[in-house]
């Protein structure tokens, strides 16, 4: 098979598993493919996404803590990419490892392949999704990799034969010794027994839809259900040709022309991409000048945005703060949104997920968070809406 047969293999793999996994774990099942095999056909390529996008995030934007932005060096953002790809890499096999080990806890039969399969390819979406690091304000969207549980909740029962009933709380097993995997890369050693006390038993409580996930929220695998179903239609638009993104110019008609306060809009930019037939757009303007500027952004994600349907399905609420800067990250008016504000320097950033297709932005200086929401809501957020609804 030469490169252009491996790469859409690749490709045809990773949209299958995506959009349409119900189909394709039967199909992963049947094929004899070696853990070596998939190490070099899906994992290593696919593995390099978050780590490639991290790598040129930090060497382009940089990293912005506390009103401070921090670019390191190439050999610096170089060598954490590596570090993070080896990472990565063998975490796949612990996590089949795991996979493994708690097959026959939960009526299932033990299969080393099989079980590597199940974590290689459930994996896809964490490292599809690691792809939205190249952007900033677009990094909350790697949440998004969470799709994977639900990759897992359906693989379990067709690769590990367990007990379809039982799919759930192995899921949450899974799910449990994810959480504590940072103590699997420093107590390599350690038996994998170590797990069983963290794992529930199968007979604890009563099993529902919901996945609790440490730190972060919960998952509801209904509504994961409906975004994969969201996800099938995406792609069966993109197969008709009908999943071209908003022109950049159309969305650049929909920046508002000032902001309150007499910032007057300048410096606009549009862009936008195709690839295989599937493309993505966007638009962006400056209001103000000199340090007291707002960028205001809107991203048509185009099929990719079949992804963001998913943050329905997330009940992720999470706020920290850290001396003057507050983070949330949460639904607003039914929206995933992610915000960030430094009281002292008065600057901050503003950004919602928008009929699960389009990312809306404000980032710049502003007296508070409700200015900069504020801004934001100079865009026609309902007329986004209807375009999303109409799949145009």
């Amino acid at each position: 098979m030469n490169e252009q047969q491996t790469g859409a293999a690749l490709l045809q793999r990773t949209k299958s598993i995506l959009l349409n996994p119900r189909e394709e774990w039967p199909v992963i099942e049947g094929e004899l493919a070696s853990i070596g095999t998939i190490y070099k056909s899906h994992v290593l390529p696919l593995a390099a996404i978050g780590p490639v996008s991290a790598f040129i995030h930090a060497v382009v934007f940089g990293t912005s803590f506390l009103g401070i932005t921090h670019r390191p060096s190439f050999l610096s953002a170089l060598s954490s990419a590596v570090v993070s790809y080896i990472f990565t890499l063998i975490g796949v096999f612990l996590m089949a490892l795991v996979i493994d080990f708690l097959a026959p806890r939960f009526g299932g039969t033990a299969n080393r392949n099989n079980a590597f399969k199940l974590a290689a390819y459930s994996a896809t979406a964490a490292w599809v999704a690691g792809i939205f690091q190249l952007i900033p304000g677009l990094s909350m969207l790697t949440i998004l990799g969470l799709y994977g549980l639900y990759l897992i909740y359906l693989g379990i029962p067709v690769m590990m034969k367990a007990p379809e009933d039982k799919a759930i709380i192995y899921t949450v097993a899974v799910v449990v010794v994810g959480a504590i995997a940072g103590m699997i890369f420093s107590l390599v050693l350690a038996p994998l027994m170590l797990f069983s006390s963290a794992v529930p038993d199968v007979s604890d409580g009563n099993l529902s839809g919901t996945v609790s996930v440490p730190g972060m929220g919960s998952l509801d695998l209904g509504k994961l259900e409906d975004a994969g179903k969201k996800m099938a239609a995406a792609n069966e638009r993109a197969q008709s040709g009908r999943a071209t993104a908003v022109p950049a110019k159309q969305l650049a008609t929909m920046l508002p022309s000032a902001l309150p306060g007499g910032l007057v809009q300048s410096n606009l930019k549009t862009s936008g991409t195709s690839i295989g037939g599937v493309g993505a757009s966007s638009a962006s303007a400056s209001y103000g000048e000199g340090e007291y500027v707002i960028d205001l952004t809107i991203t048509d994600l185009g099929v990719a945005g079949s992804l963001a349907s998913l943050g329905n399905a997330l009940n992720i609420e999470s706020e920290s703060q850290n001396g003057s800067v507050i983070e949330k990250t949460g639904k607003i008016d039914g929206r995933l949104a992610n915000i960030r504000f430094d009281s002292a320097s008065k600057d901050g950033r503003y950004g919602m997920i928008v009929g699960d297709r389009f990312n809306v932005e404000a980032d710049g200086h502003a007296n508070s968070i409700e200015a900069l929401r504020a801004a934001l809501d100079r865009i026609d957020i309902a007329a986004l809406e209807a375009i999303s609804k109409s799949g145009d």
